[in-house]
């Protein structure tokens, strides 16, 4: 049965600068068409995610929470272009909950980058096999359907929380998926080189909690890492440079 998807978004905010330039400037926000919640100084994602999960008293099939960066641009009708795509995308796997724009499927040396997205100017992803269901989900958006009761662990901060909510959805019996619904990423973080100690050790800490929550669940592939036992997510940051 075929029924009008409704979309409402939600970010945290570190820098009201890059939120204005990046997220805000999306025409879908700028013309005030759909609705976004921004949090400010949030000790989680899940604090924000899950608010607005429970602000809202009475959640249907229909409706679906999008998760966003404020670092993420969203270009002319990409509200509307998602909503076709997820449409389309719930025909085919009906017990859908889970949907981003960038993921992985498959594990190890196998694994494949799933989506089309320009991540600081230079896109990645596989677009002709989409929509596509994965096994991970990048963090940079991603899209809930409300009435499954799903909500981001506290516990993992700012790090790992899409993939475990894809891997909550799994073990509920749900699916997650990506479509094609391209977008910007401009994220401040750099690609290589030294990275600070404070980000090293804030994804070390997540990784230690989403690794033990998920040990049976292991191997597991991320946007960012492979991780086949608790502990390797610390080991290859511990062998990166630091500044």
């Amino acid at each position: 049965m075929k029924f009008e998807i409704e979309l409402s978004f939600v970010t945290c905010v570190s820098s009201t600068d890059v939120l204005n330039r990046r997220l805000l400037s999306s025409p879908c926000f700028s013309e005030r068409r759909t609705p976004l919640v921004a949090y400010f100084n949030a000790e989680s994602a899940a604090f924000a995610f899950n608010s607005s999960v429970e602000a809202n008293s009475s959640c249907r099939p229909e409706q679906w929470l999008v998760w966003v960066h404020e670092d993420v641009f969203l270009p002319s009708n990409w509200d509307t272009v998602f909503k076709e795509k997820l449409q389309n995308a719930m025909e085919l796997w009906p017990t859908l909950a889970v949907v981003g724009v960038y993921g992985m499927l498959g594990f190890g040396q196998t694994s494949r980058p799933i989506g089309c997205v320009l991540d600081r100017g230079q896109a990645i992803g596989e677009r002709s096999c989409l929509p596509s269901t994965v096994d991970s989900l990048d963090e940079m958006l991603f899209a809930v359907r409300m009435d499954t009761g799903l909500k981001l662990d506290p516990a993992l901060k700012f790090d790992f929380y899409a993939t475990d909510i894809v891997l909550q959805a799994k073990e509920k019996g749900f699916q997650a998926a990506v479509v094609d619904a391209y977008c910007e990423h401009w994220s401040a973080t750099q690609q290589s080189g030294p990275q600070p100690v404070s980000l090293a050790e804030r994804i070390k800490t997540s990784a230690r909690v989403f690794e033990k929550k998920w040990a049976n669940a292991l191997p597991i592939t991320t946007s960012c890492f492979q991780i086949s036992k608790p502990g390797d997510v610390a080991a290859y940051i511990d062998s990166l440079p630091t500044r």
